[in-house]
């Protein structure tokens, strides 16, 4: 993976970009967390995966209380993949290549070595087992990211948003968050109801 392909090097040159660009990454580029990324991503409720393959490419929503993801070494995150909507176009991906893009974004106004978004290019895993979700409630798996590229960007154009209150369905410890509504939805309703008439069954 490098930081700046042949196609980024064209536009740069072609728009007069290449020496901020080379400067940008002198000075905001690194290969390794400090304190203030940890800060910055174990603070965070959410971020933005990118992932792709030859025949995919998708972008999504991964939230969680404060600290779902962690830094947990020099250039490695991991967070817990909860229950979601089955369809595993990101997982998916992963498999298929392991290359994933992170955003952090800032919308609070707070800055992070004067940056309010922080973005991380490298290499995913997905870890199933047990031993690697433990103490991780809700948690169906593992995530793990080696980054290649951690990159600290500008506030410019980032909308400051005030805060209201955090998603009723993030898992904790001795909480069962509600289902979601489209759980309920007409034509995938009869799965879940088949399940839970399932689950109670084993229970009983």
């Amino acid at each position: 993976m490098v930081y700046y392909h042949d196609g980024m090097r064209e536009l740069q040159d072609r728009y007069e970009g290449r020496t901020v660009a080379d400067r940008l990454k002198a000075n905001r580029m690194r290969k390794a967390f400090n304190e203030v990324d940890r800060e910055f991503i174990e603070s965070s409720e959410f971020f933005f995966l990118s992932t792709a393959s030859e025949e995919s490419v998708d972008c999504s929503f991964k939230g969680g209380a404060p600290g779902f993801i962690k830094v947990t070494g020099e250039n490695t995150l991991a967070w817990p993949d909860y229950d979601g909507n089955r369809m595993y176009r990101s997982l998916g991906n992963i498999t298929k290549n392991s290359r994933v893009g992170l955003l952090f974004i800032s919308f609070d106004g707070k800055l992070y070595n004067n940056a309010g978004r922080l973005r991380i290019s490298g290499h995913a895993e997905i870890d199933e087992s047990p031993e690697a979700i433990e103490g991780l409630p809700g948690a169906k798996r593992l995530i793990r990211v080696t980054a290649e590229y951690i990159f600290s960007n500008c506030p410019r154009y980032i909308p400051n948003m005030a805060k209201n209150e955090p998603s009723i369905h993030v898992p904790d410890e001795g909480y069962s968050p509600p289902d979601p509504a489209w759980k309920s939805m007409s034509f995938v309703k009869d799965v879940f109801e088949a399940e839970k008439t399932e689950k109670d069954g084993a229970e009983d």
